[in-house]
């Protein structure tokens, strides 16, 4: 079992940034793949961004590439998003989710999620 806390969320304005911070309970944080999801509202929950477990890979929806950054610090339990640049349409709910496979796009595909925090971009 994993437990996910999100925290860092907030209001700013267009063109700010945040980070987002994921932290995972556990001793085995090394071995699992970490995403982030997030859900505007009125809308299905969508990928953002995944870091794999083994390698450190990268994935990224084309919505924030070049505009958001993962990472993760395996001596921390921890698992970041830096969003730079942000757009009103970046307002969401974001979540994190772990799981042991390599990576997924498919929110359905993750085996652990966090309760969310919330991201409201002002314009």
């Amino acid at each position: 079992q994993v437990q996910l806390v999100e925290s860092g969320g907030g209001l700013v304005q267009a063109g700010g940034s945040l980070r987002l911070s994921c932290a995972a309970s556990g001793r085995t944080f090394s071995s699992y793949s970490m995403g982030w999801f997030r859900r505007a509202p009125g809308k299905e929950r969508e990928f953002v961004a995944a870091i794999t477990w083994n390698n450190g890979d990268t994935y990224y929806a084309d919505s924030v590439k070049g505009r958001f950054t993962i990472a993760r610090d395996n001596a921390k339990n921890t698992v970041y998003l830096q969003m730079n640049r942000l757009k009103p349409e970046d307002t969401a709910v974001y979540y994190c989710a772990a799981d042991r496979s390599m990576f997924h796009r498919a929110a359905t595909s993750w085996s652990f999620w966090g309760q969310g925090t919330q991201v409201t971009v002002s314009s």
